[in-house]
């Protein structure tokens, strides 16, 4: 038993720390994609990270590879402060694969991992311009080292093969085998196994398992918690952009917050309760000053209302009042008509009693 716990201590001791990201934060302007996390990966290792959808595990791996420069925090390579520069971060030792397939398609399956060993030769444009003997020893060895790691992923036979002609598999393969051209001694895998049947899985797991065997760390993220359960020596889970728990996988997948956040149930301290907090704080103080700005508006449609109701009603009143004005005209109207029926009457009698003069007259 004290020789086991010697080995162990012995084994804990001769492990450096390759990657330390500190109070990493990235915001993209008010919303805060990542929020102060810490992780450390050591040689020899295999980390995990996982995470539910928008839980800001690719921004984080974009942090760590100088593709963002984070707002705050600090990343280091085995102690080395790394600056946001991506070619600056793999010529460091870092590389990366992409969670989508970013192969040169119409190149071949060598070119591709070829393009990976840029970083590592030191030829420059005049020695590839005029191609002297230095050139042609330095092309020689890359393309040794290339056919060297399609070997090791097994496409070896299908070098000449155009990358776009590949399964789906072999070109996450591919784009591993890029990624190690470099020869780095870290590398960051955003889901290797995305879209594969279990076979392929399996294999891929077996790559990543010879991978750390290499004396390569890993820093993987997935979605698939069988395969990151039984990959990994520690896991940890990011929620809304904050580290909620790491530990071993045993640790991890038996937190309830971690089984909480899967299923998107609240839990206590959960990162986002604050920012809901504040929400329905904001909501609140909307909602009690509404009424009192409400009041006013109130009472002036009541006054426009009543004015309304009092023009209606003026209204209603001269209507009242010309009705009533009608009905007084009405009997002049009828004492004129018969004024002017018995007018006719009397002009005929004249004209009856003209008639009777002239006829007594002619007599």
């Amino acid at each position: 038993m004290n020789n086991m716990t010697t080995t162990t201590d012995t084994t804990t001791a001769t492990k450096t720390t390759v990657l330390e990201a500190k109070g990493v934060t990235m915001r993209f302007g008010g919303l805060t994609a990542v929020k102060g996390v810490d992780l450390q990966v050591n040689s020899g290792e295999i980390v995990g990270l996982i995470g539910p959808n928008g839980a800001g595990k690719t921004t984080f791996f974009n942090c760590l590879t100088g593709l963002y420069v984070p707002t705050e925090g600090s990343v280091s390579y085995k102690g080395t402060v790394l600056p946001p520069k991506p070619h600056k971060v793999t010529e460091a030792g870092i590389a990366r694969t992409f969670q989508n397939i970013r192969l040169f398609h119409n190149m071949t399956v060598l070119e591709n991992v070829l393009v990976g060993r840029h970083t590592r030769t030191k030829e420059g444009l005049w020695s590839a311009l005029l191609r002297g003997p230095g050139f042609k020893k330095a092309e020689a060895a890359s393309e040794a080292r290339a056919m060297e790691l399609l070997e090791f992923i097994g496409l070896e036979n299908k070098a000449q093969h155009l990358a776009k002609n590949l399964p789906y598999g072999e070109q996450r393969k591919l784009e591993i085998a890029r990624a190690l051209a470099s020869d780095p001694g870290l590398i960051l895998l955003d889901e290797p196994t995305a879209g594969m049947n279990p076979q392929e899985t399996r294999a891929a797991e077996e790559l990543i398992f010879a991978i750390r065997d290499m004396g390569i760390a890993v820093l993987v993220i997935e979605h698939d918690m069988r395969f990151i359960f039984n990959l990994c020596d520690r896991v940890a889970c990011l929620v809304q952009g904050e580290k909620l728990i790491e530990g071993t996988a045993s640790e991890v997948q038996g937190d309830e917050r971690v089984i909480a956040a899967y299923l998107g149930e609240p839990f206590e301290g959960d990162p986002g309760a604050a920012d809901d907090a504040a929400v329905e704080a904001a909501e609140a103080a909307a909602d009690a000053a509404a009424p009192a700005e409400a009041e006013p508006e109130a009472e002036t449609e009541t006054e426009a209302e009543t004015a309304a109701d009092a023009e209606v009603e003026a209204e209603a009143a001269a209507e009242v009042e010309a009705d009533a004005a009608e009905t007084d005209a009405e009997p002049e109207a009828e004492a004129d008509a018969d004024g002017d029926t018995d007018a006719p009457a009397d002009t005929d009698s004249d004209s009856t009693t003209s008639t009777t003069s002239t006829e007594g007259e002619a007599k």
